[in-house]
């Protein structure tokens, strides 16, 4: 998934959409750790929300459904 950065005041922020942050268990408002790895940005959150296999696996076919033809075409690409 390929995300631009839009500014906001003399920052930049990076909108994330509500099934990835779902996935992850991030919810607006609540404090995440970043860190810097090897040129990457890594978002995790500070209090993550424990989420069973059967759950993600839900999600995961939830977002896949939503998201198919967003998804091939960056398989395709």
């Amino acid at each position: 998934m390929v995300k631009k950065l839009q500014k906001v005041g003399n920052s930049n922020a990076l909108i994330l959409d509500l099934p990835i942050m779902e996935m992850v268990g991030l919810e607006e408002g609540k404090e995440v750790q970043i860190t810097v790895s090897n040129g990457s940005i890594i978002i995790t959150p500070v209090h993550p929300r424990r989420v069973d296999r059967e759950e993600l696996e839900r999600q995961l076919d939830r977002v896949v459904g939503e998201r198919r033809e967003m998804l091939k075409e960056l398989a395709d690409s």
